[in-house]
């Protein structure tokens, strides 16, 4: 029960983090960390952000080689 949430609320940030990189790359906007002093939410929220920017990197390239998407 426990595992069962914690993979859940795993995927959960996994989305997020994927969402996040999209806003990102199709606005410019993204969440600035460097406005707080907290030197650990900088790295740490780096590097959410940068996960996110490769899961989209990787099911753009797994989209991008199946029959089931096209390009416009």
């Amino acid at each position: 029960m426990v595992v069962g949430r914690i993979f859940h609320y795993t995927v959960d940030l996994v989305l997020v983090s994927a969402f996040l990189a999209g806003v990102r790359r199709n606005s410019g906007l993204t969440i600035n960390f460097d406005s707080t002093q907290n030197k650990d939410l900088q790295y740490y929220g780096g590097k959410y952000l940068d996960m996110g920017e490769s899961i989209l990197d990787y099911t753009v390239a797994y989209c991008s080689s199946s029959a089931y998407f096209k390009r416009k």
